[in-house]
């Protein structure tokens, strides 16, 4: 598409996070001269999230210390931000967006990064609890760190021990604070890893001070003298000066599903990010894709999938001919301990764990089925989180023997099956 069929275009984007704000400089670097319209209901520059249950919360630094783009970036490259403003609705048939506030907004291509939103279990007293937050946005840390400055005793639960609820807790013990974990299934993270990567997790909390409390279904919360009950189907109850729910998240896709586009476990999209409408494009946390590696369709809550999807979008948009062949990522920083992991290893029917010759924690989890490497965590080891990502990617056999003996050095050269 030349740029002069650009000029008097129109692009709206609905979420300006990751996604969003990398979709809009993506395309603008993609050649497109229109208009590009970003909007999103949280009134503050668009800002990292990962930090935010991380060094963020930790830190007394404002919201403009973490900023994906300076104010001054979205003026250079003419993109049109509305902040504090919702999207109704989507009309397909005219092309438009009705806006929160009253306005019409036209549009040649549309593109929804809504993401997604925090779990609110429903709880009996959950609406009646003091100092209750969720740990999605800039203005829950800022409520977190409110109440936590505010209260004299710093009793915390954070109910739920995925990887948010556990980065939160070792934040707020760093903090002083005296935390506490309650997780419902039989071990944390129960979802997302190995047995092993649990265990891992549950003592370096037990040794920094955490209780980690697994078996434990929060039924009730009760407000006594100034403070929460906590109490669990067990029995246990547990005073609380702060609650931070962990829990999980639930997808915005209520605009894209009264649009009619296509819904799937998340917004259904091709490998262009395209939905089932070719104006409308979806990209990160709510969208439903094909990933090739792993021959299955996916939907990634990750940094690492939004920014993808946003430069393929963008270059779709554009009428070049990209494709979404990517490998998935992650990170998580608990204490001096950093978690990377790439891969998907759902359907592992086999783990490895090679353990380094070092003076601290070092090593890392090898999720296989059969022959085939479909995961790697590796715990303060970059090496092991490079080499994985390349064997995933090259679809290559590893001597599994080797992997395993740490006195054999940790190159492809000596791991590869010959």
């Amino acid at each position: 598409m030349s740029n002069n069929q650009t000029k008097k275009r129109v692009c709206a984007v609905i979420g300006a996070s990751h996604a969003g704000v990398n979709f809009a400089f993506s395309l603008r670097k993609e050649g497109w001269e229109g208009d590009i319209v970003l909007f999103d209901k949280d009134p503050v520059l668009p800002y990292h999230r990962p930090p935010l249950s991380k060094a963020y919360l930790t830190s007394e630094d404002g919201i403009e210390k973490n900023l994906l783009k300076s104010a001054e970036s979205y003026e250079k490259e003419n993109i049109h931000l509305n902040l504090g403003v919702l999207v109704s609705s989507i009309n397909r048939e005219d092309k438009t967006l009705r806006l929160s506030d009253g306005r019409i907004q036209d549009y040649d291509k549309l593109v929804i990064a809504t993401g997604a939103r925090p779990v609110i279990p429903p709880i009996p007293g959950i609406d009646m609890a003091t100092n209750i937050y969720p740990l999605r946005t800039a203005e829950d840390v800022e409520n977190i760190r409110h109440a936590f400055n505010a209260s004299s005793n710093k009793r915390i639960i954070i109910i739920g021990g995925g990887y948010i609820g556990l980065e939160t807790a070792a934040s707020l013990k760093k903090l002083g604070g005296a935390v506490t974990v309650l997780e419902r299934e039989e071990r944390i993270l129960a979802r997302v890893t190995a047995p092993e990567m649990s265990n891992f997790f549950m003592q370096l909390h037990t040794q920094n001070g955490v209780d980690v409390l697994t078996n434990k279904n929060v039924v009730s919360i009760k407000p006594v003298n100034d403070v929460n009950m906590v109490v669990c189907e067990d029995g246990s109850e547990f005073e609380a000066d702060i609650i931070v729910v962990g829990v999980g998240i639930r997808v915005n896709l209520e605009l894209a599903k009264d649009a009619g586009l296509h819904i799937e476990n998340g917004i259904a999209v091709d490998e262009t990010a395209c939905t089932n409408d070719k104006n409308i494009y979806a990209i990160g946390d709510c969208t439903y894709h094909y990933n090739p590696h792993y021959k299955r369709r996916v939907r990634l809550e990750s940094v690492q999938n939004a920014v993808d999807q946003a430069k393929v979008a963008a270059a779709a948009i554009c009428e070049k001919a990209p494709v979404y062949d990517t490998i998935p990522w992650f990170w998580s920083d608990q204490y001096d301990v950093k978690l990377q992991m790439v891969g998907l290893s759902e359907g592992y029917n086999n783990i490895l764990i090679r353990k380094e010759e070092s003076d601290g924690v070092k090593f890392s989890i090898w999720y296989f089925k059969d022959d085939t490497l479909l995961a790697v965590d590796a715990v303060n080891n970059a090496k092991a989180y490079v080499l994985g990502t390349k064997f995933i990617k090259g679809h290559n056999k590893i001597d599994q023997s080797k992997l395993a003996d740490n006195s054999v050095p940790f190159k492809p050269a000596n791991l590869l099956m010959q």
